[in-house]
């Protein structure tokens, strides 16, 4: 995008500094300067300039949504080129789009050779698609699309459930209204909407309301649409083709990473918030599964829309089911089993031969036409995208060598890994993700990775091997002569938080208590529980490892105590939330949900509780193999994969209590192995580094006193 006789060095020469635009900015929000936010700026200014891949561990508090945002508009406008602005959450991608990069350009423009340009860009299914609501398209079938597994499955299409706009809407949606009132309501709101996108819905819809409005990328038309020009996610990329700066989410990057670089616009820079989910959000964009149900959707559509002969479909549709009913809740490492695997190969090789059925025919001729002379037919495509999607997951399961692939079967009635719709599945997931990354988003872009929780152990590395980093760059900026090439070099660096951590908090280890078995709560633990509750006043954010722990905590706490005890479950979690915030006397009990994104400064959570080191399940399916290829490799898998887990869980889970320099209170932690186990330096030093103590008679007092 730069031009010959205009080079960026001579444009940027014109413009003023990081720190003078920051300043601007800062100044626009009302706020102040802050080191930590410079210091963040500088670097993020630099590598851009450099080319050099950035980690950035930004402490809450820091402001680091600014320190990222003027660097990139900066240099996206002087040096005519564009940036990417990921993140995983939606609250953060609404604070991004609608305040922070709208204050941002609005107070640098007057020193920039230009006003900058800024969109958002989310994945297809977000958007209302005209031409169905028109009528174009035939109605869905309610069976397949009401299954988590399903095609609407949010990682398939860059949706915004993976960054949680699917439970945000359903928590907002009106009770008592039924499908049709749904329905009816989204196409009053067709009418009046300029963006299309679901998230401007208030009050939502739930997802099977939504399907009867949407298509994903790969049902639509594309340019043979007949309201190509009304097209609301044409719109959305054609905006992020003219932008800047384009603010997207992980599930978004997923896509790209996973081998589809056209969903984004061209781009030089990469700038990814909230950087510790993007590997989990890689791995569920690039994960499929495989069911008797989806099969027999596939052929459903196809008859119907294709006017097609599925005999050999529907015959090897019952060849799997029948081979999954009594398949094993287990993982392959060796690759599917024989006659899963031939089975899976039939799946395969009829939908390849259906495939070349279900080409469309000469305009007007057979049922390749579409419901006018010329026209595409919005069946047959959705017919052909269906196919399509199962023959490339089954000819990924059914290949001889899997070995890069994670292969596991799951079932409904198995402790771990089941949709709670009754269907057995079998999955495939990528073993490594790094690889990806580095080719797919790194190769060609300069990657800016932020989050509070970076360095995990003390180090940068564990997330640099993740991402697809090589080793760090030494200080004069080169890279070590060992450094693979194909590894990209990157510079780490923290810029602490505005924070007073060991005199704000104290990290109370509970040393006296038995290590955590396979129940999921003890009698001494319920006692701890309680007695720091008391002591608090309420005031607890109770987080554990189980939704079994803490339905199980928070019943005992309602007959012990006097406190409100909410329960995640109870009701949506924004409410639940909300609730707790509001009454400093209430306690939220939760699981992973509450172990990141819940921010309640003040006087609600003084008390945060963490039942035991969060270590990913021994049978979670994609660890388990990752942690296998380590030492299959020489190196510690535990360390790598397990511990890794769990350092990055209670960073983010004991960062709940110190949301500004005000806050105080105590991180009790019930499992003595964070104080005796030989990993358990690794894991402390991944954690705010508040006052350590065992004595739970100190812990008690200090929580009466702020009680008091």
């Amino acid at each position: 995008m730069t031009s010959l006789d205009d080079s960026p060095a001579a444009r940027t020469s014109d413009v003023p500094s990081v720190g003078e635009l920051l300043d601007l900015a800062v100044g626009e929000l009302g706020g102040g300067r802050r080191e930590g936010q410079d210091q963040m700026a500088q670097a993020v200014a630099d590598a851009v300039e450099k080319g050099e891949h950035l980690l950035v561990q930004a402490g809450t508090g820091t402001g680091k949504s600014l320190g990222y945002l003027v660097p990139a508009v900066r240099h996206a406008v002087t040096a005519e080129s564009r940036v990417v602005v990921s993140t995983a959450t939606l609250a953060l991608q609404r604070q991004v789009i609608t305040r922070d990069l709208p204050l941002v350009a609005r107070a640098v423009a007057p020193l920039l050779p230009r006003e900058p340009r800024i969109a958002l860009l989310k994945g297809w299914h977000n958007y209302l698609c005209v031409h169905k609501v028109a009528g174009g398209y035939p109605a869905d079938e309610p069976t397949l699309f009401d299954l988590p597994g399903g095609e609407d499955h949010p990682a398939s299409d860059g949706g915004a459930g993976a960054t949680g706009g699917r439970a945000a809407s359903r928590g907002r949606r009106r009770d008592g209204e039924t499908l049709a009132d749904q329905v009816r309501r989204l196409h009053e709101w067709a009418s009046e909407t300029d963006t299309g996108d679901r998230d401007d819905l208030v009050p939502g819809v739930p997802d099977r309301a939504w399907r009867q409005v949407s298509v994903t990328s790969m049902e639509c038309l594309g340019g043979r649409c007949p309201m190509l020009a009304e097209c609301f996610p044409e719109r959305a990329r054609a905006s992020a083709r003219e932008a800047d700066v384009v603010v997207t989410n992980h599930a978004m990057l997923g896509i790209a990473v996973s081998g589809s670089p056209g969903v984004l616009p061209e781009h030089d820079v990469v700038v990814v918030d909230e950087a510790h989910e993007l590997v989990d959000r890689v791995t569920a964009a690039a994960t499929v599964d495989l069911s008797m149900a989806s099969v027999e959707h596939a052929s459903r559509l196809a008859r119907r829309h294709g006017g097609a002969d599925t005999t050999a479909l529907d015959a090897a549709a019952q060849g799997l089911g029948t081979l999954l009913v009594t398949a094993p809740a287990e993982r392959f490492p060796d690759g599917l089993p024989d006659a899963l695997r031939t089975a899976v190969g039939a799946v395969r090789d009829a939908a390849r031969e259906l495939l070349t059925r279900l080409k469309p025919e000469p305009a007007g001729q057979g049922k390749g036409a579409g419901p006018a002379s010329g026209q595409p037919d919005p069946g047959l495509k959705m017919a052909q995208s269906a196919v399509l999607q199962l023959f490339e997951t089954a000819d990924r399961m059914a290949v001889d060598d899997t070995s890069h692939d994670v292969l596991w079967c799951s079932r409904p009635d198995a402790a771990w890994g089941g949709f709670s719709d009754g269907v057995t599945r079998l999955h495939a997931a990528p073993l490594h993700v790094a690889g990806l990354i580095r080719t797919h988003l790194l190769s060609e872009s300069t990657g800016v990775f932020t989050s509070a929780t970076l360095a995990l152990g003390g180090t940068f590395e564990p997330v640099a091997g993740a991402l697809g980093l090589g080793r760090a760059t030494l200080g004069d900026g080169e890279a070590p002569a060992e450094h693979p090439a194909d590894k990209p070099a990157w510079t780490g660096l923290d810029v602490g938080s505005p924070f007073d951590y060991p005199r704000q908090g104290i990290l109370y280890i509970a040393r006296h208590l038995p290590a955590p078995g396979r129940e999921p709560t003890t009698e001494a633990q319920l006692d701890e529980i309680a007695e720091l509750v008391t002591a608090a006043g309420g005031r607890t954010l109770g987080l554990f490892s189980s939704r079994r722990a803490a339905v199980a905590a928070a019943e005992a706490m309602r007959e012990r105590l006097d406190v409100p005890i909410l329960c995640q479950g109870d009701d949506q979690l924004p409410s639940l939330v909300r609730e707790f915030a509001d009454d400093p006397a209430t306690c939220l009990f939760g699981t992973l949900s509450l172990w990141q994104g819940v921010d309640v400064p003040g006087p609600s959570c003084q008390l945060v509780i963490i039942d035991r080191i969060p270590f990913p399940r021994p049978d979670d399916p994609v660890k388990a193999a990752r942690a296998r290829a380590v030492e299959q490799a020489g190196g510690n898998g535990f360390m790598a994969v397990s511990a890794t887990h769990a350092a990055l869980l209670l960073a983010q889970g004991a960062g709940r209590l110190v949301r500004t320099t005000t806050d105080r209170g105590v991180v009790a932690v019930l499992d003595p192995r964070l104080a005796t186990a030989r990993y358990a330096s690794f894991l402390t030093r991944s954690m705010p580094g508040f006052w350590p103590t065992s004595d739970a008679q100190l812990v008690r007092a200090a929580l009466a006193r702020l009680d008091t």
